[in-house]
């Protein structure tokens, strides 16, 4: 042990420590390893309570987390397992490389696969299991850029077919596959959406989180179900891949297993070229409670890590930095002869009986199915924590010179009839050069009853079936509480004056008791339950918290005091929009994932939805997501005080742009009551793919009663709201259109008009522009397809058709909102809206600096009256003076 010289060398009592060490020796020889970690760790302890300081170290030596001795053994047939691999190789290549002799340069991703193809086999192959009635399921966040080789293997299985192959990435026309992982488009097919780099991540912990809450609430059975995430190491760079990873620590995730693909590489380059990416996830991973497995040499270099008795081997892998490691496997034998094992005379007599290609073909450990299935062997029966798979491999394994660790291999899709034919004879695909010639590149299928097939087929039949597999529908729907329910919401509330977001947590409070939907609702806040008055919940649903609450909380003798239970209900999940949108998506696909429909009801400040996690929200549509989503204190003037940052002002027009999002700004509790109860109905007794944004204010007014017939257009985004009853012979008249609370502003401007000026008006509110639009663009495309049909009207139109004078309409948002639908109003249309940055003042204030208030929708109305020649010029500039309006203001988008 020369190492152990070399400490002894610089030790100030040699002969003590020999003994210690010798020691040591003896308990592992005698007791083993763990038996030795034990005593260890009891020093330590005694050391540290002596008044020292040992520093934590966060990683430990580079080279595998399980020695050779203690690794699980396969039970598979390992050579029948690599001729199913190679074959699955081949077909996934072919894909992408046959795509792109096509016409239309379609992309595609070979590398990715090809670094990761062991990583997948092993776990297809003995650990992940489908849903089947004894079992749950295994859920699998699969890397998006490696789908080829997912198709690859279910086109072996005979659950994809040639021709789908052929198409990959042309899907138009419904024959081929989807590049990535996409629900919406393969509905039966992938389970969860993971090429936005970063959500895959995120959304693997608070899946496994929403397993452990609803075990704990008794909504689902204890099972040893797993969550499946890949990812690759230059994926970790993304904030939302790690910025979860102390959740699943925290709370003891061990039914949660990253595997992370550290090839070393990202889009352009290493991952970290002057560095070493393995042994710095492996600090953060430590650190945040994980069960850390560096899966880093393949079998072929256990005999040389055994006779490394100096510890020069194992120092020189320390010492080498990735973009070094990049070179080895790019240059080949000689080169990794010469700069890697050629640095110290120890390392270089290692490898002096070896042959240049024996020292090209010693492995990494993501390539090495016997170390694979160890580490997952290891994760799979780890118990009170996560773990994560640090599993190295070479970018673009079995491309050769076509891309094999080199720079560019990313985005490599093309291959040369040359790269080809190296790619069949090295993992001997039984395709002959006539087949190949004139640029042809035949997928290969060994036949049903071939031994590789039936070998598949079996492991799937022994894991439950196949995978992946996605549930389209929950197997029962719900019967949803009808409207009448919540009439006490329908009334007039009189002088009580409240918020359209108390009116929503009052629902949500009568929601709550009913004994069938009730249980499966999940308020969800991001640490902002009392500024939306909805901390009565805690008390009444309790908190979830899987340790349970082992503190008493200091409102404890309070009626609403703070309380965490292991069986609680509300999701409270700190201050992490992207958490707890993650969780949210949790519970809005439980339907699929689990069997057992749940909607979420995640409440947040308004401006903190789709503007920070938009790219969530929009694989939440990907992800066929089913929930509500409510943008608390919405609007650029609502949310007085607090200014620019908070003041939302476009969050229904990011709504708008997720196709399968419905989206309202309502004004009084009965819209608000009929959207929530309509939307419970859509996606819990329907079973709709669609999730609503509906906005919430927090200012306080007198609600009015709900006017007969109303609900239709309240859904449909548009109903009349005051008649202002058959206009008189002379009379001037304006429609005026309004939302949220700037409709209280449309009502009183009605009322200076009439005072005024003597003009009437109809009143108009319209809590879902979005909808509007996306029905006038229906229509709109129907008689442009359909010359010969009778032509249909936007229901704009028809609620708009045969009333007089111009259309005005003021939101507090910008004014694209309700522009969309300028194409459906048949007449003069002007819009008003909060164009520009917010800032902090009085509502009364706001509104007037972005031209929404009473005065301004007025002075709007006049001016369009005007330019329909029904009244004059000075009659506009009489409303200027009357209302005090600032001409010489700059426009708002520009102050």
């Amino acid at each position: 042990m020369n190492w152990l010289n070399e400490v002894l060398n610089n030790d100030p009592d040699p002969a003590e420590s020999q003994e210690w060490f010798e020691s040591l020796k003896a308990v592992i020889d005698h007791d083993g390893p763990a038996r030795a970690h034990q005593l260890l760790n009891g020093m330590v302890e005694l050391t540290r309570r002596a008044g020292a300081h040992l520093p934590f170290a966060p990683t430990t030596e580079y080279i595998n987390t399980i020695p050779p001795g203690q690794e699980a053994k396969s039970p598979g047939d390992a050579q029948m397992e690599w001729r199913i691999r190679s074959l699955i190789r081949w077909n996934a290549m072919a894909m992408v490389v046959r795509a792109n002799r096509k016409p239309g340069d379609l992309g595609g991703h070979i590398a990715t696969f090809g670094s990761s193809a062991t990583l997948y086999d092993v776990g297809f192959n003995h650990f992940w299991r489908a849903p089947s009635e004894d079992h749950p399921g295994d859920l699998l966040y699969i890397q998006g850029h490696g789908s080829p080789g997912i198709y690859a293997r279910s086109f072996m299985e005979g659950r994809i077919n040639e021709s789908q192959l052929d198409n990959f990435r042309m899907e138009v026309d419904g024959r081929g596959v989807s590049s990535y992982p996409h629900p919406w488009l393969m509905p039966d097919y992938w389970q969860t959406p993971t090429v936005s780099m970063g959500l895959g991540p995120i959304a693997a912990i608070y899946q496994a989180r929403n397993f452990k809450y609803l075990e704990s609430r008794g909504l689902m059975p204890k099972t040893d179900r797993k969550v499946w995430c890949f990812l690759g190491d230059g994926e970790t760079d993304e904030p939302e891949s790690l910025g979860a990873i102390s959740v699943a620590g925290r709370e003891g995730l061990d039914n949660l297993v990253f595997v992370i693909n550290c090839n070393l590489q990202r889009l352009d380059g290493p991952v970290r070229g002057n560095g070493k990416i393995i042994q710095e996830l492996e600090g953060n991973f430590r650190g945040a409670g994980w069960n850390v497995i560096k899966t880093i040499w393949g079998s072929y270099w256990d005999p040389l890590l055994a006779r490394d008795t100096s510890g020069k081997l194992r120092q020189l892998m320390m010492e080498t930095v990735d973009g070094e490691y990049q070179n080895c496997k790019a240059f080949g034998g000689a080169y990794t002869r010469e700069h890697f094992f050629g640095k110290y005379p120890e390392t270089a007599a290692l490898v002096a009986n070896l042959s240049d290609a024996d020292v090209w073909r010693l492995n990494r450990g993501g390539h090495d199915p016997h170390k694979v299935y160890a580490a997952y062997h290891e994760a799979v029966n780890t118990k009170g924590m996560p773990t994560v798979i640090l599993a190295k491999t070479v970018k673009g394994y079995g491309m050769g010179a076509a891309g094999e660790s080199l720079n560019p291999t990313h985005g490599t899709k093309k291959m040369d009839d040359e790269d080809v034919k190296a790619f069949r004879d090295r993992f001997q695909i039984p395709v002959s050069d006539d087949q190949l010639k004139d640029g042809q590149i035949p997928f290969f299928h060994p036949g049903e009853k071939s031994p590789e097939v039936e070998y598949m087929l079996e492991r799937r039949k022994a894991l439950g079936g196949f995978l992946p597999q996605r549930r389209p529908k929950a197997s029962k729907s719900l019967e949803v509480q009808p409207l009448q329910t919540f009439e006490r919401l329908l009334k007039d509330t009189g002088e009580r004056e409240i918020s359209t977001t108390m009116a929503f947590v009052q629902m949500l409070n009568i929601a709550l008791r009913d004994k069938q939907v009730g249980p499966r609702l999940v308020p969800i806040v991001a640490d902002e339950a009392r500024t939306f008055g909805m901390e009565g919940l805690f008390r009444q649903i309790g908190i979830y918290a899987p340790h349970g609450q082992k503190y008493k909380p200091v409102d404890a003798d309070q009626l609403m005091y703070y309380r965490e239970d292991a069986a609680g209900q509300v999701l409270q999940e700190g201050i992490t929009e992207a958490g707890a949108f993650a969780s949210w998506l949790a519970c809005a696909t439980s339907y699929s994932t689990n069997d057992l429909q749940l909607l979420p009801f995640y409440i947040y400040y308004s401006m903190f939805g789709f503007q920070r996690v938009g790219d969530a929200a929009w694989q939440a549509g990907d992800m066929r997501a089913r929930g509500f989503l409510l943008g608390a204190t919405a609007g650029r003037t609502t949310l007085n005080g607090e200014g620019l940052q908070h003041e939302d002002g476009h969050s229904l027009v990011q709504a708008g742009l997720i196709p399968n999002v419905r989206s309202y700004d309502p004004t009084f509790s009965y819209e608000v009551v009929t959207l929530v109860q309509h939307g419970m109905q859509r996606m819990l007794a329907e079973q709709h793919d669609e999730y609503w944004y509906i906005t919430l204010m927090n200012e306080n007014y007198s609600h009015p009663a709900m006017p007969e017939g109303s609900a239709e257009g309240i859904i449909k985004g548009m109903y009349l709201f005051k008649d202002a009853g058959k206009p008189k012979k002379g009379e001037h008249r304006v429609q005026l259109m309004g939302s949220g609370t700037i409709l209280r502003e449309v009502i009183a401007a009605a009322e200076l008009l009439d005072k005024d000026f003597g003009v009437t008006a109809d009143i108009w509110s319209c809590p879902s522009f979005n909808e509007l639009a996306r029905d006038g663009q229906d229509a709109e495309r129907h008689n442009r397809l359909h010359p010969e049909a009778k032509p249909r009207k936007a229901y704009v139109t028809q609620q708009l058709e045969g009333r007089q004078g111009p259309a005005i309409v003021a939101t507090d948002y910008i004014r694209a909102y309700p522009e969309q639908v300028r194409a459906y109003v048949p007449m003069h249309y002007t819009v008003l809206g909060t164009d520009g940055y917010g800032r902090s003042d009085t509502r009364a204030n706001l509104r007037r600096h972005f031209e929404v208030d009473r005065f301004h929708v007025a002075q709007a109305a006049i001016a369009a009256l005007a330019a329909e020649g029904k009244m004059t010029a000075k009659d506009v500039s009489r409303a200027i003076k009357l209302y005090k309006i600032d001409t010489d203001k700059p426009y708002p988008l520009y102050a």
